[in-house]
C-alpha cells in the first residue's frame, strides 16, 4: 500500500515520521512525503528528525518530493496542510489520485471533507481529525510538544476493509488511531476545542493554560463554547453540555504554556486559519439565525489584526 503524507508540519511530520520509521524496510507499506522548500531539502539530505516528549529519532521515507508525478498514484493520501493552502495543495497532487485512491484529511475544521470532495469529484474522501500539539521547529525537524497525540477517522458511518486496514497500519506504527463510524460527532467535539481555543489564545495573546487561570478569559471561553453549542445543534449535530465540559478537560491536560498554532501564526505575522476556525462559526450562526456575539467580536478583532 502506497501512503502519501501531504504537509510535513507538526501534524503530518509527526505521524509521517512514525509511519516512515515503522515501514522503512517494509514490502507491504510504502511511505512517501510531499513537502517543499528548505524543509524538503533537509529531509532529503538528513531524513526527518522527530522530537517527541520521550524520544528523538530520524525517519527516512521511501521518497520525499515536491513533484506529485514522481510519486504516482497513491492508495491513501493523508492531507495535513493548513486550510488556507488546501485548494492549491489538492490541485498539485492530482497526479497521485486514481480511481481507488482514498483521501484522509487531518485538518482542523468541520467543512474540510466537503471542500475536498468539491475539488476532487468522484474521489473517496474520509473524515478525520487529530489531537496533537505539534510544530515544525526548523527545516527537517518537527516536534510533538504535548502529551496528547490521537487520530480519529471514518467515512459516513461505513465499515470497510480499507478503513480497518488503515487503522491497523497506524497502530502498528505506534500511532494512537481509532476508526469510528460516528466520526462527525468526534470532529465536532474537536472543533469545539480548536475553534474556541485557537480564537481566544490569539485574541488574548496567551497560552492554553492562561485561558483557565483568569476569570474573565475563562468566562469568555465558556460563553463562546455555549454559542458554538447552539450553532452545532442548529446544524443537526447531537451535541450537548458534555462538549463544553470535555473542551475544558482537554485544556487542563495540556502544558500550561503551550498554545494554538493559530496564535503562533498571529504572533509571527503569518497567514492564519481565522476564516476557517472562527469565521465558519459566524457563517453557520448567520445561516441558522443563532446569536453569537462573542464569536462576532473575537472574529472582527482578529481579522483587523491580520
Amino acid at each position: 500500500m502506497k501512503i502519501l503524507i501531504v504537509g510535513l508540519g507538526g501534524v503530518g511530520g509527526y505521524y509521517g515520521g512514525l509511519l516512515a520509521r515503522e515501514y522503512e524496510h517494509s514490502d507491504a507499506v510504502d511511505i512517501c512525503f510531499y513537502a517543499r522548500g528548505e524543509h524538503l531539502r533537509a529531509i532529503r539530505q538528513h531524513g526527518l528528525t522527530v522530537e517527541d516528549t520521550h524520544e528523538t529519532f530520524v525517519a527516512h521515507p521511501s521518497m520525499a518530493t515536491d513533484d506529485a508525478c514522481e510519486v504516482g498514484v497513491a492508495d491513501c493520501i493523508v492531507v495535513a496542510t493548513k486550510s488556507y493552502d488546501l485548494a492549491a495543495v489538492i490541485d498539485s497532487i492530482r497526479p497521485c489520485v486514481g480511481a481507488q485512491t482514498v483521501v484522509l484529511p487531518l485538518l482542523n475544521g468541520v467543512m474540510i471533507a466537503p471542500m475536498i470532495r468539491e475539488l476532487l469529484p468522484g474521489t473517496e474522501v474520509w473524515e478525520g481529525c487529530t489531537y496533537i500539539v505539534g510544530r515544525r521547529t526548523k527545516p527537517g525537524v518537527v516536534a510533538n510538544l504535548g502529551n496528547v497525540q490521537d487520530i480519529y477517522f471514518g467515512h459516513s458511518g461505513q465499515t470497510t476493509p480499507m478503513l480497518l486496514r488503515m487503522e491497523e497500519i497506524f497502530r502498528q506504527a505506534h500511532i494512537e488511531a481509532t476508526f469510528s463510524t460516528d466520526i462527525m460527532a468526534i470532529i465536532w467535539r474537536k472543533f469545539f476545542f480548536i475553534s474556541t481555543t485557537a480564537s481566544l489564545t490569539s485574541y488574548f495573546d496567551c497560552s492554553f493554560g492562561a485561558l483557565l487561570s483568569d476569570e474573565h478569559r475563562k468566562n469568555t471561553l465558556l460563553g463562546m463554547l455555549h454559542e458554538l453549542l447552539a450553532v452545532a445543534q442548529a446544524e443537526g449535530i447531537p451535541a450537548d453540555e458534555t462538549y463544553v465540559d470535555k473542551t475544558v478537560a482537554w485544556l487542563e491536560r495540556l502544558p500550561f504554556e503551550s498554545t494554538s498554532s493559530m496564535h503562533t501564526d498571529f504572533t509571527h505575522h503569518h497567514v492564519t486559519e481565522v476564516d476557517n476556525l472562527t469565521g465558519t462559526v459566524i457563517r453557520l450562526a448567520r445561516k441558522h439565525n443563532v446569536p453569537a456575539p462573542i464569536y462576532e467580536q473575537v472574529y472582527q478583532t482578529l481579522v483587523s489584526r491580520q
